[in-house]
């Protein structure tokens, strides 16, 4: 539907009972941005602040926790909008334009765990070439590409399907995602070719590379002293957990088009808020509580505090 302005609109149906329960909805999204936000920025806070955690690995971390603070923002003022409004819609450009920041972020997010499992393959099994190969100036260049790159893999999709013409304008879902293409009239082959090649470059590549790297830490240090086992299995499996718990929810996202699977409504919002609620507020947990350095400083923080 297109208003006297020609801008087309977007309704979202992926909200269960909306009109009945917007506050409940408001209260609580807002309440989980406001920890996501300050839970996030405290662990960024602690590794800018103390100079023994400018390290590489830490720095990293600081990137990742930051990329979810941006993938929150892309995503929760207009859910917050939606839940108080009597319409839950957007505009087509709007919708492209939170399409490709959350798949940017979430690419990114994929890429910083990539050079995560690097950072400790190379401070594990090649300790002595450590400082040689992070060097400063090559951390800088991990933590640009991985925010360029993501993004110039998915400005391709929006920049296709902007001018496609649209048939259908219901949208079974509460953020714009991969099921925006259900809305076209026509099925693009090419676009559909497109979006395999980038959706194996940005989540099966680095995944692979990311197994593959664990595996060879763990083989080496499987032969290795016991304190040295316990220090890698301290530092790894953090970041291992944040890709099994991202893989798996964004999985469903991709699926969810690919399989043209038919969940129940309630399904959709469930599954959908545990990829905006959960996993930005997993990984400052993760991070803080299980690496030791980070919950060290966090601690003392707290009892300043108190």
């Amino acid at each position: 539907m297109d208003n006297e302005l020609n801008v087309t609109y977007i309704t979202f149906d992926g909200h269960v009972e909306v009109q009945k329960y917007r506050y409940l909805y408001f209260m609580i999204m807002f309440t989980a941005y406001i920890l996501i936000i300050c839970s996030n920025c405290t662990i960024v806070g602690i590794i800018v602040i103390n100079k023994s955690l400018h390290e590489p690995m830490y720095i990293f971390i600081a990137a990742l926790l930051i990329n979810s603070v941006l993938f929150s923002t892309a995503i929760y003022p207009k859910l917050l909008i939606d839940f108080l409004s009597e319409k839950q819609i957007i505009s087509y450009s709007a919708c492209l334009f939170q399409w490709f920041i959350y798949y940017t972020l979430a690419s990114s997010e994929f890429f910083l765990l990539a050079v995560m499992a690097y950072d400790r393959y190379v401070s594990i099994c090649k300790p002595l070439q450590y400082p040689t190969i992070m060097r400063k100036k090559t951390v800088n260049i991990f933590l640009v590409l991985a925010w360029i790159l993501p993004a110039s893999q998915m400005s391709v999709g929006p920049l296709l399907i902007a001018n496609e013409k649209l048939c259908y304008f219901i949208l079974k879902g509460i953020i714009c995602n991969s099921t925006i293409n259900t809305l076209h009239c026509v099925s693009s082959a090419v676009l559909n070719i497109l979006g395999l090649i980038v959706f194996v470059i940005a989540v099966p590549l680095p995944v692979l590379f990311i197994l593959f790297t664990y595996t060879r830490i763990f083989i080496i240090t499987y032969q290795s002293s016991r304190e040295v086992r316990r220090k890698a299995a301290q530092t790894c499996l953090p970041h291992l957990l944040v890709l099994i718990n991202f893989s798996c929810l964004l999985a469903y996202d991709v699926l969810l088009f690919r399989l043209k699977i038919d969940f129940h409504k309630t399904v959709r919002l469930i599954m959908s808020l545990q990829l905006v609620i959960y996993h930005p507020l997993f990984n400052p947990i993760m991070y803080g509580l299980k690496m030791k350095e980070i919950y060290k400083h966090l601690k003392r923080l707290l009892c300043k505090m108190v």
